[in-house]
């Protein structure tokens, strides 16, 4: 259930997608324009940029699937105790760069982990802190092929072991998300990310204004 402890308690939007779909710069909008928290995961706070570094590191080899989830839930606690809570009590408005929906979608759908598991573990790490709105950022396949390319190429970013995965674990990531926006329609909105900066901005704001409204 979502956290009600306070009547001033700040609003909790997530972002959610998978790799190169734009939801960071889409985050960043938002922030700005409710002059909320940003933040992201894995990250956010000392340890899970540390946890970041280690499980996106495409030197860090064999990670095993249940101990990549042990080491995102790690860091989310951290993170829900250390920003995303406090924020909310004081009253402030957290905008989040992936949340409990990347988890279900990688682990859970991409590593073929079982779902309710990666749930549990999850909720655990966030003691039950639930977005009040979760955008799911949606390209078409080819165009999140052609974005993730272009991000590893050797004048970009380092790529990361995400990044790197193939094409069929992130279909599986992309079908997972389709699978949890369908099943809480009520807090999951799905925006198409494929057009201008600008034009993406204002379908999320308006998704996000048809949740918070009502």
């Amino acid at each position: 259930m979502p956290d009600t402890s306070s009547a001033t308690r700040g609003r909790f939007i997530v972002f959610e997608g998978g790799e190169a779909c734009g939801k960071s710069t889409q985050a960043a909008l938002l922030a700005v324009r409710l002059d909320a928290l940003l933040t992201r995961e894995p990250g956010g706070t000392q340890l899970g940029e540390q946890i970041r570094r280690l499980v996106l590191d495409t030197a860090t080899h064999r990670i095993d699937h249940r101990a990549e989830t042990l080491l995102m839930a790690a860091a989310r606690a951290q993170h829900v105790n250390e920003m995303i809570r406090p924020a909310l009590e004081a009253g402030r408005d957290v905008v989040c760069d992936r949340y409990v929906g990347s988890s279900l979608a990688y682990q859970g759908y991409g590593r073929g982990l079982p779902l309710e598991e990666v749930r549990a573990v999850s909720e655990f790490a966030t003691g039950g802190l639930v977005p009040d709105v979760t955008v799911l950022l949606t390209v078409d396949s080819g165009e999140a092929a052609r974005r993730r390319q272009d991000r590893m190429a050797p004048d970009r970013r380092a790529d990361d072991r995400l990044d790197a995965e193939g094409e069929d674990f992130h279909r599986r990531v992309a079908a997972g998300y389709r699978a949890l926006a369908a099943a809480q329609p009520d807090r999951w909105r799905a925006v198409e990310g494929t057009g201008p900066v600008d034009e993406v901005a204002q379908r999320v704001l308006a998704a996000v204004d048809q949740v918070l409204t009502h």
